[in-house]
């Protein structure tokens, strides 16, 4: 989810409500303890330079329940951190702190703010040789070596 669309969301909202992959919601008593741009400049298994650039929201579950976060509080956060550190329309990453900090992806469902999964990847799999998600691995028969191959100890079944 872009930036954009989380402010076109908070000025709709009445009240902020954050659900964890799990299913739970994050305490309502949560601070958004950060608005920020994260900048990561790194090279793949490939050799290739690559730079990307994501906003960053990080969530503390604090124990003052006296306060709760409301859109256009959030919404102000937002707006002076795009001024003051010029961050663009970029795709939102969150923090919220679980066994370590945990980086989730965001998405909304009409109510609520999804905090989803991330997962790691290769970026440069053709160079590594790993085949795409869909692509049948091949194999010639000239290495499957002397076992029968439709045995039941055989290779290939």
């Amino acid at each position: 989810m872009k930036l954009s669309q989380v402010k076109l969301i908070l000025e709709e909202l009445d009240t902020i409500a954050f659900q964890l992959p799990n299913g739970e919601l994050v305490p309502n008593h949560f601070h958004v303890t950060e608005v920020g741009k994260i900048t990561k400049n790194f090279i793949d298994c490939g050799g290739t330079v690559r730079n990307e650039e994501i906003a960053n929201f990080q969530l503390w579950n604090a124990n003052d329940y006296d306060h709760r976060l409301h859109p256009e509080k959030l919404l102000s956060i937002i707006e002076l951190s795009e001024k003051v550190l010029k961050i663009e329309d970029l795709e939102i990453e969150v923090e919220y702190q679980a066994d370590t900090i945990g980086k989730f992806g965001l998405e909304f469902n009409g109510k609520n703010f999804l905090l989803t999964t991330k997962q790691t990847d290769c970026l440069a799999k053709d160079q590594c040789g790993i085949p795409a998600k869909d692509e049948k691995q091949k194999i010639e028969l000239l290495n499957l070596g002397d076992e029968p191959c439709c045995s039941p100890d055989g290779n290939c079944c």
